[in-house]
């Protein structure tokens, strides 16, 4: 079979690429000005040693723009419980930080109440991805929270893991720690 080649839009590469399932994030950081922070999807962890991950941001994002002048930001892995955190962090010009209960990380970058686990990072790099930054960011301090399930988005809509029936674990579970990054 063979496909001949289309021009690709942003309609049908949001289409194709929401096929893939990604946790749900919110990046903060702290400044002057108070807390910021923006919803986000583009995540992902880079390397154990040195210990990186990585998130990208609109390259015109005001959000984005005070992370990379503060030089640091928070990663907070959300809960299944927190999709209207996710969708109060998603939203322009939203008060965001408005009755949500947050605790300042090392960096004074917001580690937000009730989230699955969150990293404090410093900016190593910042590269330029198309209409996106890819920030690059080295990290300092981990945190567990609390132990639920994840928040989960998937063709535009969002999800969680659910228990499989039988009683197995809801998790798959690799065989060693090595194998995964």
């Amino acid at each position: 079979m063979s496909v001949a080649p289309a021009p690709v839009d942003t309609a049908g590469f949001r289409r194709v690429f929401g096929h893939f399932c990604t946790g749900v994030t919110v990046i903060t950081t702290a400044d002057r000005e108070g807390p910021a922070g923006f919803a986000c999807q583009a995540f992902a962890p880079l390397s154990l040693d040195p210990p990186l991950v990585l998130f990208c941001v609109r390259s015109e994002s005001a959000t984005g723009e005070r992370i990379r002048q503060a030089g640091a930001f928070a990663v907070n892995v959300l809960a299944e419980a927190q999709r209207p955190l996710s969708r109060l962090f998603g939203t322009h010009g939203a008060d965001r930080f408005t009755g949500v209960g947050w605790t300042p990380a090392p960096s004074g970058a917001p580690i937000l109440d009730g989230v699955l686990a969150w990293a404090d990072c410093r900016i190593e790099a910042v590269h330029p991805g198309g209409d996106h930054d890819v920030v690059i960011g080295r990290v300092t301090t981990l945190g567990d929270g609390l132990p639920a399930r994840p928040l989960l988005f998937h063709r535009g809509r969002y999800r969680t893991t659910a228990d499989s029936a039988g009683g197995l674990p809801h998790r798959f579970d690799w065989p060693a720690p090595d194998d995964w990054i």
